[in-house]
């Protein structure tokens, strides 16, 4: 084959053609002058084996033949249709899609011999040497015109055959033993015996169109039928003529590898095409799975918002609204409902926003990754929507809450005010019975100067009486105005009662000053009355007073919320019971005076007559100083109770005092340490996400902490306990915290996994990703996550980037910081910085290389047809196309054409779909 064949050397431009030696041989060829060096020369005089001479003709001819009839023609025996040359340059135009210069038509040798010419002038013009002459053509040489046609087909059909740098040869036999490797019974080691028994041939077809044979069904036995299957398959379906006879295949012990090669290379540029449509469909199918992928992210996320907001919405008119049935039992139920609320309602709402702004920003990332335009939620569903509202949510809760409790205290406070109000009525109206009566009477005219004197001392008497009965009336009308002012449901009832009370006040001190007056125009008539009883009257107006106010007290309820209150009523009791003492003297005082009227009486022979100065009997007062002496261990007794029941409370301040002095802190510290792990990243980026998640575990293992918690802030808020001096943390702030403690390590599990999916999209290495945390860790002094222009300049120029200190340094960084700042906020966050290294350092998909995909589907045509969609893509991804690409409308438009170009442009986000 070296004979008729030499390749131009690419190196220094010199022929490496060579001379025949002195015996008629050519020396040995350096093995990197050409890319395939054939196994034997071919010389002019040399013979051919004729079996190889008959497969050489017959697969030249049908090589031949399967360009030829492109342009309606062809060649029946080799060595002679090619004579004229005609045939041989329109052969050469068809193959090299070149046009040759105009043949000679005329029918003489010397025309035959020109046009020969022009055809082997335009091979060698192709960096190929030929050692034939146009007259051995001509002349009908079948040697040298195998010859002259091999070296065509070597140089038009298996020359261009590359595969890993390889020559020809070896590419295209590597090529052939890569694609049936896991065939059986397959062994491509060479072009004249791998190929004998038809396997290698079915494998190669069944390797890229298995849907033409079942290749489990052949067997190495029964080589005719394999070959036979292969070359009729190849004809009727690959378009590759029969240029084989499988009998001269088989039988021949060593078949000719130049047609073996030339029928190989048919298959390899038939599959060559396919190949090209299954990378074109690969590249398009990759492409529109991330765009499905991003529109359902697109609609869960627009689904979630809408729901959230709606629950939102739902929520605050109930959290807004301040109205109750005014009764301490409602508000408490109602109390009841809050505590539900944020214990089952609130918490997967919570989950469900994290999760929305971390889909968003997930999303946002794939479709910078991806060059795909940024997405825009619908009106009023944007994150920044959706954080406005929850905190308008958490602003009603925290109102909602502040009035609850108020409102507790008020009901509570109107509850022992009524009740104090009512007790203090019962007292007064039980001593104003019968005075009216009494003092509208006009008996003392009746009475003898003695007896006037006594009713006048008895006056003076009720007087002090009603004195000292004037606290406890205006007593009464203050709580009936606090009543009024805290809004009582009952206060119609008691401003009823109050003004009775009132009214019935003013008139007994308008009769009572009627009666002195007119006591004392009698008076002159009153000169003898008797001391004891006068003296009497006296004291046991005080002391009766004095008793009266001591019932009172000791029968009055308290309210208070803390044991130094109570621990101060108790020492408040014990100053009364040293006052009992004295007390019990004054009692004695006043019943020997009883004595000792008695006593002069019953020495006089007299019958004891009622004190004319007084009402009060000594009977009444003995039995008051009783009754005060069996209610002070009763006070003593419901002080203790309280007392016990305030150490109860105090008990429960301290219990939710500890934990929640234990809960705190390691929140604290789990929020430091989040804050470490996000500043700086240990090991692998699946390391950091694995120490996230484990962190994320261990939140869920410390909640029921909190929920333990939750049960001690129930029974303070059950208990009325409204402070606690023992810790500094309330359930709002522990609850605030770990909510916000959550919803921080679910944004850096997120970023994490954007930041992996970063790597694997945008080819960025592990060890660039971490050179631009720690760059930016080291420049972040203050740990915010974020940097000012000033360090941010500092961390590119650390980075790598060359800032010049001039105006077009100045110019090229504000260029840059307008692309990580859009919004000017004047700080560069480290998602932002971590965004646009990744976009400076990594290789981007673009519109080109979708719309060339597509050309290459569409077999170079402007538009794209619904059967080709059908036949590259998925049922799925074809139907998703269609449905969004618009018709093709240019003049060589035809029924069913799509237009690619547009689709793809808006893919980009260059034009809308």
């Amino acid at each position: 084959m070296s004979a008729y064949y030499h390749e131009t050397n690419g190196h220094n431009g010199m022929s490496t053609k060579q001379h025949r030696n002195g015996n008629g041989t050519y020396p040995q060829k350096n093995s990197g002058d050409e890319y395939m060096m054939p196994e034997e020369e071919w010389e002019r005089e040399s013979v051919l084996d004729p079996a190889w001479e008959r497969q050489q003709k017959k697969t030249f001819t049908a090589w031949c033949n399967s360009h030829l009839r492109k342009v309606e023609t062809s060649i029946e025996n080799i060595e002679e249709d090619f004579q004229n040359g005609l045939k041989l340059m329109l052969l050469l135009e068809v193959i090299s899609n070149e046009q040759l210069p105009k043949p000679d038509r005329g029918r003489m040798r010397f025309h035959k011999i020109a046009n020969v010419n022009k055809a082997l002038d335009f091979i060698a013009s192709k960096g190929v040497k030929l050692m034939v002459g146009a007259e051995e053509i001509v002349d009908g040489n079948l040697k040298m015109t195998l010859g002259m046609i091999w070296t065509i087909i070597l140089r038009f059909a298996i020359q261009d055959i590359s595969v890993e740098e390889m020559s020809a040869k070896e590419g295209l036999l590597l090529w052939c033993q890569r694609k049936t490797s896991p065939y059986k019974n397959v062994n491509v080691q060479n072009f004249h015996t791998s190929f004998k028994d038809g396997l290698a041939f079915c494998a190669l077809i069944h390797r890229h169109r298995p849907d033409l044979l079942d290749y489990n069904k052949l067997t190495k036995e029964d080589p005719l039928t394999n070959l036979n299957l292969a070359f009729d398959i190849a004809e009727k379906h690959l378009d590759i003529p029969k240029m084989l006879d499988a009998e001269e295949i088989n039988n021949s012990i060593k078949a000719d590898e130049k047609v073996v090669m030339t029928y190989v290379s048919s298959y390899y540029h038939a599959f060559s095409t396919t190949q090209k449509a299954e990378q074109a469909a690969s590249r398009i199918c990759k492409v529109l799975s991330i765009n499905q992928e991003n529109e359902q992210m697109m609609s869960e996320y627009e689904r979630l918002a809408s729901d959230l907001l709606e629950w939102i919405k739902q929520k605050r008119p109930w959290l807004e609204n301040r109205a109750t049935d005014n009764t301490l039992n409602g508000t408490q139920a109602k109390l009841g409902e809050f505590r539900d609320y944020c214990r089952s309602q609130k918490p997967p709402k919570l989950s469900q926003k994290a999760k929305l702004e971390t889909d968003f920003n997930t999303l946002q990332t794939r479709l910078r990754l991806s060059n795909r335009p940024i997405f825009t939620p619908t009106e009023g569903k944007l994150i920044a929507n959706i954080v406005e509202a929850w905190k308008g949510l958490e602003l009603a809760e925290k109102g909602f809450e502040d009035w609850l409790l108020r409102e507790l205290r008020r009901l509570e406070r109107l509850d022992h005010l009524g009740k104090k109000f009512q007790h203090k009525c019962d007292i007064h109206e039980e001593w104003s019975v019968g005075k009216i009566d009494l003092l509208k009477s006009a008996d003392f005219k009746q009475y003898s100067l003695n007896d006037l004197r006594a009713l006048l001392r008895k006056h003076l008497a009720f007087e002090s009486d009603l004195a000292a009965h004037q606290d406890r009336v205006e007593q009464i009308a203050a709580i009936a105005q606090e009543l009024n002012v805290l809004g009582y449901d009952q206060i119609t009832r008691v401003n009823q009662r109050c003004e009775k009370i009132c009214n019935e006040w003013d008139q007994l001190s308008n009769l009572t000053k009627q009666r002195r007056s007119a006591l004392t125009e009698a008076e002159k008539i009153v000169e003898n009355i008797d001391s004891l009883f006068l003296e009497y009257a006296k004291k046991a107006a005080s002391f009766s007073n004095w008793l009266d106010g001591a019932r009172e007290d000791l029968v009055d309820m308290f309210f208070i919320h803390t044991l130094d209150e109570i621990s101060g009523l108790i020492e408040a009791h014990n100053q009364f019971k040293a006052t009992l003492g004295d007390a019990n003297s004054e009692f004695k005082t006043i019943i020997r005076l009883v004595e000792e009227a008695r006593q002069i009486c019953h020495e006089n022979n007299l019958e004891i007559t009622s004190n004319p100065y007084t009402n009060i009997e000594s009977d009444e007062i003995t039995s008051k100083w009783n009754e005060v002496q069996t209610l002070v261990p009763q006070r003593d007794q419901d002080l203790q109770n309280e007392h016990s029941k305030q150490q109860q409370n105090e008990r429960f301040r301290m219990q939710f005092a500890q934990k929640a002095n234990v809960v705190g802190p390691w929140i604290e510290q789990q929020h430091e340490q989040l804050q470490q792990l996000t500043v700086q990243v240990v090991g692998t980026l699946e390391q950091h996400q694995k120490q996230l998640e484990a962190m994320e575990t261990s939140f869920v293992q410390y909640r029921p902490h909190i929920d333990e918690l939750e049960k001690y802030n129930q029974q303070i808020q059950e208990c009325m306990i409204f402070e606690n001096r023992h810790t500094p943390y309330t359930m709002e702030v522990i609850r605030v915290a770990w909510e916000q403690l959550n919803t921080q390590l679910t944004r850096q599990i997120a970023e994490i996994k954007n930041q992996i999916y970063t790597l694997e999209k945008k080819g960025i290495s592990e060890e660039q990703m971490n050179e631009f945390r720690a760059a930016f860790a080291h420049f972040d002094k203050s740990r915010s996550r974020r940097l000012d222009p000033k360090e941010f300049r500092s961390c590119l120029i650390a980075c790598g980037y060359n800032i010049r200190e001039d105006r077009q340094g100045d110019a090229d960084f504000q260029r840059i910081m307008a692309d990580v700042d859009p919004s000017q906020t004047g700080f560069v966050t480290f998602e932002s910085f971590l965004d646009f290294m990744t976009r400076e350092n990594s290789e981007e998909d673009n519109v080109d290389q979708l719309i060339q995909a597509f050309k290459t589907l569409s077999a170079d045509k402007p538009y794209i047809t619904a059967a080709e969609l059908k036949r590259e893509l998925p049922a799925d991804q074809a139907v998703w196309c269609m449905q969004r690409m618009k018709p093709y409308t240019g003049a060589d438009s035809v029924a069913g054409a799509y237009d690619y170009k547009t689709f793809s442009s808006a893919l980009y986000g260059e034009s809308d779909l």
